[in-house]
């Protein structure tokens, strides 16, 4: 699939940057297609594995039912958003990441996931993850985002230009 070119280069990150920040934060928006043709945009908390974003969910609702009417979705991380009243704009670093998303079936590679999922937000305690999994696995989707497409960009205040060692800030 062909994807648009972003239109203001000089403010593209890096696909190296672009994951950093995926990285990184712990929460961004999904986007999927909702009732009636309507966008249906929620926040979600993810991990990301390799060119993956993975997800939890309870067993219905909304998001479930979008998913299985449409595979093609969209998610948004912020990273930075400085406001500067005085300059009427705000300096910030973004991504977004498109491609297919899916329910994972498979027993092994959902507890894989939620594994992964339950590691990034509490590190330290094996034990605990291993109790929660044990207890809620058969209450919970896990939902994994195969991304085709990334595109980070960033205020053009931050963009580093080839003449200066600092940001034009």
């Amino acid at each position: 699939m062909e994807f648009r070119e972003m239109r203001r280069k000089r403010q593209l990150l890096t696909e190296e940057e672009s994951i950093s920040i995926l990285q990184n934060a712990t929460s961004g928006t999904l986007a999927l297609l909702g009732d009636n043709g309507y966008p249906y945009a929620v926040p979600m908390s993810y991990v990301y594995d390799n060119g993956k974003l993975i997800f939890h969910s309870a067993l219905s609702g909304h998001k479930i039912d979008a998913i299985r009417n449409c595979d093609k979705a969209s998610f948004c991380v912020i990273e930075q958003d400085e406001v500067h009243p005085e300059k009427f704009t705000t300096f910030f670093r973004s991504v977004i990441a498109f491609g297919k998303i899916h329910i994972i079936e498979s027993p092994s590679e959902k507890l894989k996931a939620a594994t992964m999922l339950g590691r990034r937000y509490n590190p330290d305690d094996e034990a605990a993850l291993n109790k929660e999994l044990e207890k809620g696995m058969a209450h919970m989707h896990i939902i994994c985002l195969d991304i085709e497409h990334l595109t980070g960009k960033q205020a053009i205040e931050l963009v580093t230009h080839p003449t200066s060692s600092t940001n034009n800030l």
